[in-house]
């Protein structure tokens, strides 16, 4: 392991699997990931190796076929992997939290014929809130799933699905105002659909297509894409939980968990960046010596491995509240916020410290500059994350006149 960013108190299981996850990663991952990278092509046979290593099945419990872990075993391993390569963490988190809402809220024939083999990664999960006219504002969802005997019907654009083209199963949150009369809320009259398709691009079943990937700045080898839905029918009994009103509240407890994971990611892309940083200012010479000498440097880099150690820590703490039982929202928040901020911070150091070469796409911190920002606006903006932690905060401290 790494001398920055230890975990204290995890069990003889726990270290065993994050090793092999690492090991994984400097072998297998590290190695290709920025050609990959640059041909924005999918990493099949990393994939496969996940499969193997029963990461899709991480927190799957034993009785489905999974390893049955928690959230703070889970999380450390997105942050070896994003460590490595963060687009591949990005399709294990997505493909987690569709398992995650179906173990919490799914039905037990919903359970029972997805998760045995979403923990082979046989099925692998998408999940859509997004639409081309809104970004934060879920309660502005305009698809619609309506009731039509036994069946549903599902229209609408969905947009920044992760996966959206591999996956063969999405949770799709839509209106549905079946036994919901018109004036309420429009969080309790939205429905999250589980939609079974073929993976691919173009209509992958009869009501339903995927475009092609679009083209991003960064977060490229995985495949993000938009959701076109026109007269989709579907059974009633792909309803997640079997009853109509909950899909908001089902989502954000899946969000709620992947804010963790998104912190994860942001710890992982630091402590490359910390170490591309690091071990570039000891080759390199200036004045007659490696730039490490240099007290600019060493402060950077002080600050740097500083924020390193304290993303990660405000990650673990929400991974073990979420684990306890206790609500999380506002630790999952602060570490979601201040992970990305540091991963971004982090990332332009070490960019520095490359100098002219950091600019160069032979230089693995290119890459690693491109795909941080997208941990700023994924599973929730900054701002997002500081009106949860504001509110959260008013709750704790009301002032009592």
């Amino acid at each position: 392991m790494t001398r920055l960013a230890r975990t204290a108190g995890l069990s003889d299981v726990q270290q065993e699997i994050l090793s092999t996850v690492r090991d994984f990663v400097d072998k297998e991952i590290i190695p290709v990931a920025t050609q990959l990278e640059h041909r924005d092509e999918y990493p099949t046979e990393i994939v496969e190796g996940l499969k193997e290593l029963g990461l899709f099945g991480l927190m799957i419990p034993e009785e489905y076929g999974g390893l049955g872990e928690s959230l703070l075993t889970y999380a450390l391993c997105v942050e070896e992997i994003a460590r490595g390569w963060m687009s591949v963490s990005g399709i294990i988190n997505t493909h987690f939290i569709v398992a995650y809402m179906l173990k919490q809220h799914g039905t037990q024939e919903q359970k029972d014929t997805f998760l045995p083999r979403m923990a082979l990664g046989e099925v692998r999960g998408a999940f859509s809130m997004s639409e081309p006219a809104l970004g934060s504002d879920v309660s502005a969802i305009s698809s619609k799933g309506v009731r039509d005997g036994e069946e549903y019907v599902l229209d609408g654009q969905k947009m920044w699905l992760t996966n959206g083209g591999t996956s063969s199963l999405v949770a799709v949150l839509c209106r549905s105002d079946e036994g919901h009369p018109e004036g309420t809320a429009p969080h309790k009259s939205m429905t999250t659909f589980l939609v079974e398709k073929e993976p691919g691009f173009g209509e992958v079943r009869p009501g339903l297509t995927i475009p092609g990937k679009i083209d991003k700045m960064g977060y490229k080898g995985v495949d993000t894409t938009e959701l076109i839905m026109d007269g989709l029918r579907i059974p009633a009994n792909r309803v997640l939980g079997g009853t109509t009103g909950r899909g908001f509240y089902q989502m954000m407890d899946g969000v709620e968990v992947g804010r963790v994971n998104v912190a994860a990611r942001g710890c992982g892309v630091a402590q490359r960046a910390f170490e591309l940083g690091v071990s570039y200012a000891q080759q390199r010479q200036t004045f007659g010596k490696p730039i490490a000498q240099h007290q600019a440097i060493q402060f950077k880099l002080a600050e740097m491995a500083t924020k390193v150690e304290a993303a990660h820590a405000m990650m673990v703490n929400a991974a073990r509240k979420k684990d306890s039982g206790e609500r999380n929202d506002l630790e999952a928040g602060m570490a979601k916020y201040l992970a990305s901020e540091y991963c971004k911070e982090v990332v332009e150091d070490a960019f520095r410290i490359h100098g002219g070469y950091g600019f160069s796409k032979e230089y693995e911190i290119e890459r690693l500059y491109r795909e941080a920002p997208m941990l700023l606006i994924g599973e929730g903006t900054a701002e997002i994350q500081k009106m949860i932690i504001g509110r959260r905060l008013l709750e704790e401290y009301r002032f009592q006149g």
